[in-house]
Parts: C-alpha cells; sequence; structure tokens
C-alpha cells in the first residue's frame, strides 16, 4: 500500500525554493519540493477521482468523486516535477503549463496555487 504524503515543514520548503530559484537544486530537493505539494493538494482537494502523476517522484489521487478500484482512474493529470513545481508555487498558470490531463474533473486549477 502507498504511503500518506506529508507537507514538510514550509521553512524547509523555503529553502528548497530557494534553490530551485538558484537553479542549484538536486535531484532530492526537487523530489521534496514535488511531494509536499503532491500532500498540500490531497489536503486541499481529497478524493480518489483523479490521480495526478509526476514521475519518476510520486503520484497521489485527489479530488472528491466516483472512486476506482483497479486500472486507469477516470481522470489523469501528469507533468514533470519542474513544471508541477511551478504550478503549485503559482509562477505559472494552468493554462501555460505543459501538461497532459484527460477525463472528468482533471482541471486542477481551482486548487492552485498551494504555498
Amino acid at each position: 500500500m502507498a504511503r500518506t504524503l506529508v507537507p514538510i515543514d514550509p521553512a524547509i520548503f523555503a529553502e528548497l525554493c530557494s534553490r530551485i530559484d538558484a537553479g542549484t537544486a538536486s535531484r532530492d530537493d526537487r523530489k521534496a519540493a514535488t511531494k509536499h505539494l503532491l500532500a498540500l493538494l490531497v489536503q486541499k482537494a481529497p478524493g480518489n477521482s483523479v490521480e495526478v502523476r509526476i514521475p519518476p517522484f510520486a503520484a497521489v489521487q485527489c479530488i472528491a468523486g466516483a472512486r476506482h478500484t483497479r486500472g486507469t482512474p477516470p481522470a489523469v493529470v501528469e507533468m514533470d516535477a519542474d513544471t508541477w513545481i511551478a504550478l503549485g508555487r503559482g509562477m505559472i498558470t494552468w493554462s501555460e503549463a505543459r501538461l497532459s490531463a484527460s477525463g472528468e474533473r482533471s482541471d486542477l486549477s481551482p486548487w492552485l496555487p498551494l504555498s
């Protein structure tokens, strides 16, 4: 069973963002920022109708609606970590992001930005 993601301390996230903005972030920094923002999304929009995938770091289910238990969920959103971090921080908008989104409820813009 997948582990539940938990947001990190805001001061630690701020440090990660400083390194990301400076272009000195490590893979671990990007992974931690990705998981932090996914944890915030799940808190803000709990549910199981949309799967948000940020390979290779994590995937979560969120947004209330029809629950799926097997196979591909009815709605899937997938993007790279840099796009997700920029969206979560409000540095780009949903319409500016390069991502793949399909299915009902796959527009995450009502819940963004997260931090």
